[in-house]
Order: structure tokens, then sequence, then C-alpha cells
């Protein structure tokens, strides 16, 4: 009987691949938790909280949607020796963090 299971991509279980999938998974819960708190904002302020919490929302799923590749890209620099650091990420999570503080603070001196 043919064994199912796939190859691990590195040798060595629990090695930064699973740490840098499970930090993202935990900032993608964070930016649902946003997401919905900014929600719980609409009757208080409006469309102005609408705004802020569907890019919390999107920005969430784009992370759940490139958690594989994140993975296997991870995974072939161990096993190749050489990871680099996905710069494009840290600074859209930088933009987005200092783009929904801007909008939360407008949406409650402004309205």
């Amino acid at each position: 009987m043919a064994s199912t299971t796939r190859p691990s991509l590195h040798q060595d279980p629990g090695l930064q691949p699973e740490r840098t999938v499970m930090s993202w998974d935990r900032t993608l819960l964070a930016l649902f938790v946003v997401a919905a708190m900014l929600l719980r904002w609409y009757s208080a302020v409006g469309l102005a909280a609408l705004f802020p919490a569907g890019l919390c929302g999107a920005t969430a799923l784009a992370i759940h949607v490139t958690q594989r590749r994140r993975y296997a890209v991870q995974s072939t620099g161990i096993a190749a020796e050489r990871v680099e650091a996905d710069v494009f990420a840290v600074l859209w999570m930088v933009v987005l963090v200092v783009a929904v503080a801007v909008l939360a603070v407008l949406a409650i001196w402004v309205l």
C-alpha cells in the first residue's frame, strides 16, 4: 500500500516556516478583531467606520490566501540555506496600521 503523505519541504519541523505561518495567523486574527471593533462604531460614526473595517478585512483575506505560498517560499529557502525577508508584506502591514489609525482618529474627531 502506497503512502499518501507528502514529504516535508525541509528536514526540521517547527522551524521558521511554521513560526512564520503562526505569526501571520495571529496577525490575520488581530485584523478581523479590529475590523469587528470598527464595525461596532458604525452606529456612532456612520460610513466612516466601513472603509477601515473593509481594509482590515481585505488585508486579512489576502494574508489567508498567500499563506501557502509564504510557507513554500520559507521552506524552500531553509532547504537551500538562503531565506530572504518578505519586505513588501512588512511594509504593507506598516502602511495598513498607520492608515487604519489615522482613519479611526479622523472618524472620531471629524464626525
